[in-house]
């Protein structure tokens, strides 16, 4: 008889456990009760952009009160000057962009990355007398000038002590650079995917490819301009809240959240899951993307790219108090949030 109550005691208590655990899962999940505002993000249609692609599928965005309208550019840079241009209110790009707008003194502001980046590569054609590094004096290299496929080449080539005055650089959009190194319009190109597998398919055992980051995680990051922020932080608040429940999404459910991507981008299944080890799908501010910006804005200037002589303050061009609200230990920069 003791034996029976003690298990009808456990088990009322393990429904009670259960109950709560619902109540605490959904009431995290469901906090926002105001009212909806709509917001609309530019954005380069690719996997960099992964957890808003998760977010909106997953209703994170409309769970915290935002009609979110997803509009495609051909870059980020592109997605950014549509937004100084009043046409999205949010701009997803790279922290190259930042450190462009940077030097200009623009009101771009940075809050928060949607992923970091180790996809670029240097493809060479083999046919055109290519064979290592410094075969590239003399050549054509095509790249999309004014990102960060720019630095990392030229960084690359500072690296292995290439001449760059005996190097060609052909402007070619992203999209335009597989049929530009198969016509042979250039001879090799600063790229990533899915542009890679393209290339791959029109010159078959012709390439040769070098990782042109050396390691170095480059940043993808939610940009807005600074009287969009004044004006609408619990907009940022809500948006980063949606990113990191679909950073979490896709921790606990990585296959779910691959067939997402995919499915939005009209990827195969196969390539989805290739290219998925080139990114860290975390919302963050870290130090080191103030480190990377540094690199970039000093490379600009020694190589006179642009006007400015020093290396601005990029704290000026961060909003972090939205990501502070949202998740706080993911703010990491020095004189910021919770960076030392």
């Amino acid at each position: 008889m003791i034996l029976k109550k003690k298990q009808v005691l456990a088990a009322i208590l393990f429904v009670i456990a259960i109950v709560l655990s619902s109540t605490i899962y959904f009431s995290t999940q469901n906090t926002y009760a105001g009212k909806t505002d709509s917001i609309t993000i530019g954005l380069y249609p690719t996997e960099f952009n992964s957890l808003i692609y998760i977010a909106k599928d997953q209703q994170y965005f409309s769970a915290n009160g935002l009609n979110v309208t997803l509009r495609n550019f051909a870059s980020g840079s592109a997605a950014v000057n549509a937004m100084f241009n009043g046409e999205v209110d949010v701009a997803t790009a790279s922290e190259f962009v930042v450190v462009r707008n940077a030097l200009q003194n623009s009101s771009l502001l940075a809050f928060g990355s949607v992923s970091k980046y180790l996809n670029i590569y240097l493809v060479a054609r083999t046919d055109k007398g290519i064979s290592h590094v410094s075969d590239l004096e003399g050549k054509k290299i095509g790249v999309t000038l004014g990102t960060a496929n720019q630095f990392y080449l030229g960084r690359y080539l500072d690296l292995n002590r290439v001449n760059q005055n005996k190097i060609t650089l052909v402007n070619v959009t992203f999209a335009e650079t597989p049929n530009a190194l198969a016509n042979g319009t250039i001879d090799a190109a600063v790229t990533f995917q899915p542009y890679i597998d393209q290339i791959q398919s029109l010159l078959i055992n012709k390439i040769l490819m070098w990782q042109a980051q050396s390691d170095q995680f480059g940043f993808f990051e939610a940009t807005c301009t600074r009287n969009w922020a004044a004006m609408h932080p619990d907009l940022i608040e809500r948006f980063l809240k949606a990113l990191v429940q679909a950073e979490e999404f896709n921790i606990n459910h990585k296959d779910q959240a691959m067939d997402i991507v995919a499915r939005n981008l009209n990827y195969t299944s196969y390539y989805t899951v290739a290219v998925w080890p080139d990114y860290q799908y975390s919302v963050t501010l870290d130090q080191s993307f103030i480190l990377i910006m540094q690199d970039e804005a000093r490379w600009l200037i020694n190589n006179n790219l642009t006007n400015e002589t020093s290396v601005p303050n990029f704290l000026n061009h961060i909003y972090a108090d939205g990501l502070k609200s949202v998740k706080p230990d993911s703010v990491n920069i020095i004189g910021m949030g919770n960076g030392k």
